[in-house]
């Protein structure tokens, strides 16, 4: 699974963690300030784009067809389908190439159900949950962003309690109580592991 590139070893990080728990700042963080180059890898959708998004930075935006193509084709390392939206997602195996070829770890910002898959394909990837300090915070973070329904925030509420019940699947945990700590918890495990 790991390759050498230049005479250092390739490596996949997983970072995943609840909805408001801080992952988007720590992932921006972590891109620019990281002991190693790390290549976030971008993931592909059927949704259609957000004002401010482009394809190939934010997502792969991809019409249902090509997804669906793409997936039977076995071009997917995950998918996933948000039921409550009907648009899959997923990462391409190419990103993870793609990072190779650009000297870098392939970085990878994804769900819980995603990561336990690329657990299986790459046993030996750097695995990290980022975990909210309690509930009661994420509700917080959550409720602050001022973007979501009654209904959705309660959703969400429960999926951070379901995937906190899969955290001990992850090689390390995290929790994001002091920004700066976290962060420099996580680039601790990335020095570690290059050696």
């Amino acid at each position: 699974m790991a390759g050498q590139l230049i005479g250092k070893p390739f490596r996949v990080v997983v970072l995943s963690g609840p909805s408001g728990t801080g992952k988007t700042t720590i992932v921006e963080r972590l891109i620019h300030d990281s002991p190693v180059r790390l290549v976030k890898c971008v993931s592909a959708t059927t949704r259609p784009p957000r004002p401010g998004e482009a394809h190939g930075i934010s997502y792969y935006f991809l019409t249902h067809e090509d997804f669906t193509s793409r997936r039977l084709a076995g071009e997917f390392l995950e998918t996933a389908e948000v039921f409550a939206a009907g648009y899959w997602y997923g990462t391409l195996k190419s990103e993870l190439e793609r990072a190779r070829n650009e000297g870098g770890w392939a970085f990878l910002e994804i769900d819980v159900q995603g990561a336990l898959r690329v657990m299986e394909q790459y046993p030996s990837a750097i695995t990290i949950f980022l975990e909210p300090p309690s509930i009661e915070v994420c509700e917080q973070r959550l409720r602050s962003r001022g973007t979501d329904s009654e209904e959705t925030i309660q959703r969400r509420l429960k999926k951070v309690q379901d995937e906190l019940q899969l955290a001990d699947r992850y090689r390390h945990r995290v929790v994001n109580d002091d920004l700066e700590q976290a962060i420099g918890t996580i680039n601790q495990i990335l020095l570690n592991q290059s050696e």
